[in-house]
């Protein structure tokens, strides 16, 4: 594999039988959704040695690749509450931050649609909230304005509230351009690193008979060795209240996880431009109709609780709901139009009034919990990661500032992007860019070749996916897969056996076809 200029590289799915032996960190992420992702890279900016550890083969592969990819504004969660102001502050910090990390984003806005006078009549009492969350541009606006700012939505429809800072995001490629920029700056990254268990020590303060309770998170298991650290930073999402019970911390705070599921509308047949939510109800957002960073409309989720924590599996009762749903805010909606579906899950803690739990263990020495991260998380992110630098401060870390921190990381070309003198200049310095591996997304070998050999390497067909956007078209990877085995192959200097979808267990080919010489002859 290619270097990455001698700095620290990310143990990847080729190396699962080595142990983990680092020694000990001062800070250890575990979990690398967007949260995680985004905390580490807060981190990296710090005279620290940090690690950032995850049980599947990539980064950003629970709720951070099953979401609305919603930047919110902020005008919904309840005033004065941690979602509130994490909210507001994470949408601010995104302008700055996702220039820096070279994110696809746009700026959009959103609309809370009111349907009859009924609705009609709410959306005072939803601006007055959003303007006690410090939203600023909130305006009601007229039916007439509506359907010219939307023309595909529903006649019936009376009025909406504008919320002009809201927006959408590539989330795959924010949580990777966090984790590049993180292992850029000195992140150790832990992938197919699942924590079985913790050790706890007495705590360094429990000498006085207050203290007498508290102990010290000394060490995790994991299935590749222990990792020891002064500080763990809690951030896995549905499994987030597991880990706590586990050190013995939270016990009254459980995670319900509800599921919701989405579908992919063909960009061709039908567009919308901005972020359409319905009336919000007890439920939450509802059943929202947005454009996409690529130019799709995505519809979804409906919210169902779950037993079981990883369940993403689509449900044909829970897609005609959704799509029900959906048409109530744009009937034009087809289902001969949809080129895809996902379900994600959700975490939903029961700690209050179901706000976030961002906080210093009390019990726990070394732990920050980050709990019940749902909606409005994704937007939240940066707020988090901000706050828990913010934690450990208040803890007595004295977190010195690095001399040559580096917050820029730029993207990889994108092929499909760009104008034609700028193709034939790259193809010239790159002939692999000339060779299109994708038709309906126009993603070029040189693209999947520069997604293998990044600070994050793309080691699976699904990894490359959520990087370069293949197989997202009409004909979702029919074209590509083969082409993408046989580079993922080439790159990793590996059998194209052993080329896997997402991580170990779902390798995609068993063994090569029959010779002429092995078919039997009648």
């Amino acid at each position: 594999m290619k270097s990455n200029g001698g700095l620290p590289r990310p143990i990847g799915p080729h190396e699962l039988e080595a142990e983990v032996n680092r020694g000990t960190y001062d800070v250890v992420v575990l979990g690398a959704g967007i949260v995680g992702c985004m905390t580490a890279r807060f981190l990296s900016a710090r005279d620290l040695s940090v690690a950032l550890v995850d049980r599947g083969n990539d980064v950003g592969t629970g709720a951070t690749c099953a979401n609305s990819a919603i930047l919110h504004s902020g005008h919904d969660p309840e005033p004065g509450t941690l979602k509130a102001r994490m909210n507001r502050r994470g949408n601010e910090l995104w302008h700055r931050i996702g220039d820096e990390l070279d994110v696809p984003r746009s700026w959009c806005g959103a609309l809370i649609v009111a349907v009859g006078d009924d609705e009609l009549a709410q959306l005072p009492a939803l601006a007055r909230r959003g303007a006690e969350n410090g939203i600023e541009g909130l305006r009601i606006i007229s039916r007439d304005e509506l359907m010219q700012r939307e023309p595909n939505i529903n006649p019936e429809a009376s009025g909406a509230l504008l919320t002009p800072s809201a927006g959408v995001i590539d989330p795959f490629r924010a949580a990777v351009a966090a984790a590049e920029n993180a292992v850029e700056n000195g992140v150790e990254l832990m992938l197919d690193t699942e924590v079985t268990g913790v050790e706890l020590a007495p705590a360094d303060d429990a000498g006085s008979a207050a203290d007498a309770s508290r102990v010290r998170l000394a060490a995790v298991h994991t299935s590749r060795g222990d990792i020891r650290a002064r500080w763990f930073v809690n951030s896995l999402g549905v499994h987030a209240d597991e880990f706590m019970h586990m050190a013995g911390d939270r016990p009254e705070f459980v995670i319900r996880p509800r599921r919701g599921e989405y579908f992919i509308f063909d960009a061709s047949r039908i567009a919308t431009h901005k972020v359409l939510f319905p009336m919000p109800s007890e439920k939450g957002k509802g059943v929202l109709v947005t454009t996409t960073t690529h130019g799709n409309t995505l519809v979804g989720p409906n919210a169902e609780f779950i037993d079981e924590k990883d369940d993403t599996a689509s449900t044909s009762a829970g897609m005609a709901e959704v799509l029900e749903s959906a048409r109530r805010l744009v009937p034009a909606l087809d289902a001969r139009d949809i080129i895809g579906s996902f379900a994600g899950v959700r975490a939903t803690g029961n700690f209050g009034h179901k706000d976030f739990l961002i906080e210093a263990s009390a019990h726990v020495q070394g732990l920050i919990n980050l709990g019940g991260i749902e909606s409005p998380g994704f937007v939240s992110a940066p707020a988090i990661a901000e706050r828990v630098v913010e934690i450990l401060k208040e803890q007595g870390e004295p977190l010195p500032r690095k001399s040559r921190w580096n917050p820029v990381r730029h993207r990889t070309p994108v092929f499909k992007e760009l104008g034609h003198e700028e193709r034939a200049k790259l193809i010239a310095a790159r002939p692999d860019y000339g060779r299109i591996v994708c038709r309906c997304e126009n993603v070029t070998e040189g693209e999947i070749v520069d997604a293998v050999h990044s600070p994050v390497p793309a080691t699976s067909y699904d990894a490359v996916k959520r990087r370069c956007w293949l197989g997202t078209g009409r004909c979702q990877g029919g074209f590509d897969y083969p082409r993408v085995i046989q580079i993922l192959a080439r790159e990793l200097n590996l059998p194209v056996t052993e080329i896997t979808k997402r991580g170990r267990g779902s390798e995609i080919l068993m063994r090569g076809t029959k010779t002429p010489e092995e078919v039997a002859v009648p």
